[in-house]
């Protein structure tokens, strides 16, 4: 989409509303494409299965897979429009805004929140490095008695713009400690962790992506 991204009418989208208290996802296809709006057919909520009547003005993060790359952007409801088959208008993004993975790559953000690894009985108060739906890496501020190998407990504070918390709970393993500019950081991968808390993490990170990139832009 966009004037430097041409997507294929046909192409799966999933839809995640910016604000999604209730973990909200749709699925529908993209069946028109203009300068300044795409089209969607009426999109199904994929936990219900039912259609969705998305309100105008709603923003949603747009993701879709096309080849080996998957595409992330914002969009959000224009309106309505019938011709031979109910469509949604959905805003063009601008080719600056989507950003593109590899599949199956985790997006990986720089910002610091707490989080609390567990040993046998012992509990070391941190703040991360970077996050991503695979991992963490957390400053160790001298800790040395964590090392290499070890299997820990992970909790970790999400806080999300509006205003909620999520605390991930999952079991990890360090997997390097390395040390850059002076300070000495801990590379802790999640094992196994729940699909929901995955699903949080990505959102969270989504969210910080586009905070950062408004800072950029001087939005």
């Amino acid at each position: 989409m966009g004037k430097n991204v041409d997507f294929k009418i046909g192409t799966e989208l999933t839809l995640e509303p910016v604000v999604n208290e209730r973990n909200e996802r749709y699925r529908c296809k993209l069946v028109e494409n203009e300068e300044h709006a795409f089209y969607i057919d009426y999109p199904i909520n994929v936990l219900t299965r039912k259609t969705a009547f998305l309100i105008d003005g709603t923003q949603f993060k747009v993701t879709l897979v096309e080849g080996e790359a998957s595409y992330v952007f914002v969009s959000e409801v224009l309106g309505r429009k019938n011709v031979g088959i109910p469509m949604m208008a959905m805003r063009q993004p601008d080719p600056e805004e989507i950003m593109k993975l590899q599949r199956r790559e985790f997006v990986r953000v720089q910002t610091a929140v707490d989080v609390a690894l567990k040993v046998d009985d012992k509990f070391y108060q941190l703040t991360t490095d970077d996050i991503s739906a695979g991992g963490i890496a957390v400053i160790l501020k001298g800790y040395e008695q964590l090392e290499e190998d070890m299997i820990v407990d992970a909790t970790i504070v999400l806080p999300f713009s509006n205003g909620d918390l999520h605390y991930v709970m999952t079991e990890s393993k360090i997997i390097r400690i390395f040390e850059r500019e002076g300070v000495k950081i801990a590379s802790v991968q999640f094992i196994e962790p729940l699909d929901i808390d995955q699903q949080y993490i990505v959102r969270f990170c989504f969210e910080r992506q586009i905070l950062l990139r408004k800072k950029e832009l001087n939005i």
